[in-house]
């Protein structure tokens, strides 16, 4: 499975405004592209919503050797209720700790070196106040899970995922499809999972003409296809093939053929300007939609 590889976290995202300061001036990460769309997406990329939203990604490098955030924002939903799925992405960079600190960010040590900090939205990232590596600075992504070997099983056996560490009385595994790429870590609790509304999804590539293949593994096994294979398009780049799957506790994962998301995922150089166009368009309509609801109710 050497030629799978982690690509991204989906993050929904309610002010798209407060959440770009985060990424851009506390964590130091680059506006790598950014896109707008009518409508919702047909894999649910946005969420099981129908209307206008976008999508900015964000990271510390280019897509082909990065993990990078895609921040979705669809258009008038400010706030997304948190569940216990997500547990935090955890990067290197003493960079971070001091903007984090210049900003009055809030930030607090939970151990030696290791600060927590939230995105707007509530979602927490671990920064380990160290140089970064010169490889990409985020380490891994952890989700709860409810049945450690069973998710474990699902993860490592169908899959493929390369176990790297495993600890049971923790209750906890990290895995990965390569020793340079950042790593899924799985963390057991009690109780179930609660996915909410703000739930996100992990994305990984692979050669487009293994997407076949694995729907059909998942088939078998009788895993759940949230979206069976489909084409998706992006005005003005490439088309990409995705499947979409669930984990036993309703993790979202996207698969993609990586010849078309390579070429889909190229970095623009307008990204930036184009999302700070978007969101200033966006509180213009904000405050004329504002002014126009004042008027008819004076």
């Amino acid at each position: 499975m050497a030629t799978r590889r982690a690509l991204h976290f989906v993050f929904k995202v309610g002010n798209r405004f407060q959440t770009a300061r985060f990424f851009r001036d506390v964590l130091g990460m680059k506006i790598l592209r950014h896109e707008e769309f009518e409508e919702g997406c047909k894999a649910a990329c946005n969420g099981p919503y129908d209307g206008k939203w976008s999508k900015t990604m964000v990271g510390f490098g280019p897509e082909d050797d990065h993990f990078v955030a895609e921040l979705t924002y669809n258009y008038g939903i400010g706030h997304y209720k948190l569940g216990n799925d997500f547990m935090g992405i955890t990067l290197v960079s003493s960079q971070a700790v001091c903007n984090a600190r210049k900003l009055e960010w809030p930030l607090s040590e939970v151990t030696e070196g290791i600060f927590e900090t939230e995105a707007p939205g509530g979602y927490k990232f671990y920064l380990q106040d160290h140089s970064p590596p010169e490889s990409d600075p985020v380490l891994k992504v952890t989700l709860a899970v409810s049945d450690l070997q069973k998710s474990l099983n699902y993860w490592s056996n169908l899959l493929g995922m390369k176990i790297y560490e495993k600890d049971e009385e923790k209750q906890r595994v990290l895995l990965g499809y390569a020793d340079n790429q950042c790593k899924l870590e799985l963390q057991g609790i009690k109780g179930t999972i609660d996915h909410a509304a703000a739930f996100g999804r992990i994305a990984f590539s692979c050669p487009q003409k293994e997407l076949p293949d694995l729907e059909d593994l998942m088939k078998r096994e009788n895993q759940k296809i949230l979206t069976p294979l489909v084409s998706l398009d992006t005005p003005g780049k490439a088309t990409v093939q995705v499947i979409i799957l669930a984990d036993p506790d309703g993790h979202e994962i996207c698969f993609v053929g990586d010849e078309a998301f390579r070429e889909l995922s190229k970095m623009d150089p307008e990204g930036s300007r184009l999302l700070d166009d978007a969101m200033a368009a966006d509180k213009s309509d904000e405050w004329f939609t504002k002014q126009n609801k004042s008027k008819a109710s004076g």
